[in-house]
């Protein structure tokens, strides 16, 4: 993925993937059983995660074409510690980080997603701004 720039040209952090936006971050993430790719919001103020929340949904149909695929929206999460979240996600099950003969089919799975996901927040990220 270090090869790829982004969709502005810049160099990125694929892993850590800067939104510029607080709370509000593009996850991949992989165990030993599912893989998964996310759009991920955590803003403590609810008034204001459902208004992000709105956000997406006005970019819900350029999203699914970059994506070339449907995704999960989950608009009542909770995270690990049983904060609040919203997430617009996909998995990949039967696949474990931790098998080397995985691998090849887990940068399958995130590459053409992240990738997209890149894509899909160079043209939304301004309407995001008043998130900042």
């Amino acid at each position: 993925m270090a090869l790829h720039t982004s969709a502005d040209g810049d160099k990125v952090n694929w892993i850590n993937y800067k939104t510029g936006i607080k709370h509000l971050y593009f996850k991949m993430d992989a165990d030993n059983k599912v893989a998964t790719v996310a759009i991920q919001w955590s803003q403590p103020d609810a008034g204001l995660r459902a208004l992000m929340a709105e956000q997406f949904f006005q970019f819900k149909a350029l999203l699914q074409d970059l994506l070339e695929e449907e995704w999960i929206w989950d608009m009542d999460g909770t995270d690990e510690y049983g904060k609040p979240i919203c997430r617009i996600y996909t998995s990949l099950t039967g696949y474990s980080v931790f098998k080397e003969t995985d691998w090849a089919e887990l940068i399958s799975f995130f590459k053409p997603r992240i990738i997209a996901l890149d894509e899909f927040w160079s043209s939304a990220k301004y309407t995001f701004d008043i998130f900042k």
